[in-house]
């Protein structure tokens, strides 16, 4: 699953307040909200460093001392591309808001 562009760019990366009673107007209480969107903001933070790995990887070389490091304008970008994204969990919370994720609380037996 690869990180949406629209979505991160269009994300404010600083944190802004969030009505509390919104948020727990998602489910009918708030823990379970903060639970869905926890779960979520971990699967975006998997996903994105995993993104991110794949991305650096192509650029790593072994071999290398501190003589010999130098500079590489991509990879500087490609670093400075994912600070800039919003934090996962700003992210996770803005896909609830949307009603873009599904959630099911288990049977209790």
């Amino acid at each position: 699953m690869n990180t949406s562009r629209k979505l991160i760019s269009t994300l404010n990366p600083y944190m802004v307040t969030k009505n509390v009673e919104k948020l727990k107007s998602l489910t009918g209480n708030i823990y379970e909200t903060i639970a869905v969107a926890a779960k979520r903001a971990d699967q975006i933070n998997v996903t994105v460093k995993e993104e991110l790995h794949q991305k650096l990887d192509d650029f790593a070389t072994h071999t290398d001392t501190l003589e010999e490091i130098h500079e590489n304008k991509e990879q500087i970008e490609i670093s400075r591309f994912y600070e800039r994204m919003a934090n996962p969990a700003l992210q996770a919370l803005v896909e609830f808001e949307e009603d873009k994720i599904f959630y099911r609380l288990k049977d209790e037996e």
